[in-house]
């Protein structure tokens, strides 16, 4: 019996899920206010981790000159928002399928330097083995 092609993901352990949804935060990290460095980083990240781009817009926002962005994947999204003033990157990387957000992980710290990282997975969209009734 083939799988239905729902690009979830299997677990190391088994477990069946949508995707892994990282959670990172740079502090002390470099190029921050540099919406073309980080487009190019970010999509290589993408890249470096198996996913498949479609677009990419960043742009400046503030006084402080950050800098806001998203890359679309076909396997979900990366996501940035800077604060170069405090040297501070919150990045949120949604990937399904085959990528693997933490080859990307590994190519943003090279590319950013930061002084201090902060990486929460979560496996987003895990399927249960027993049904949960919804109580009206």
């Amino acid at each position: 019996m083939t799988e239905p092609l729902d690009h979830f993901k299997f677990g190391d352990d088994g477990e069946r899920y949508a995707g892994d949804h990282l959670l990172i935060e740079f502090w002390g990290a470099d190029h921050l206010a540099e919406p073309e460095y980080i487009c190019r980083a970010l999509e290589d990240g993408a890249r470096a981790a198996g996913a498949t781009i479609l677009h990419s817009h960043y742009h400046h926002f503030g006084d402080g000159a950050g800098v806001s962005g998203v890359t679309v994947l076909a396997e979900s999204h990366i996501t940035i928002h800077t604060w170069p003033e405090t040297g501070y990157a919150a990045i949120d990387v949604f990937m399904c399928g085959d990528a693997n957000p933490m080859d990307c992980l590994t190519l943003l710290q090279e590319r950013f330097n930061p002084q201090t990282v902060s990486a929460d997975n979560f496996r987003r969209g895990r399927l249960l083995h027993t049904r949960v009734q919804r109580v009206a």
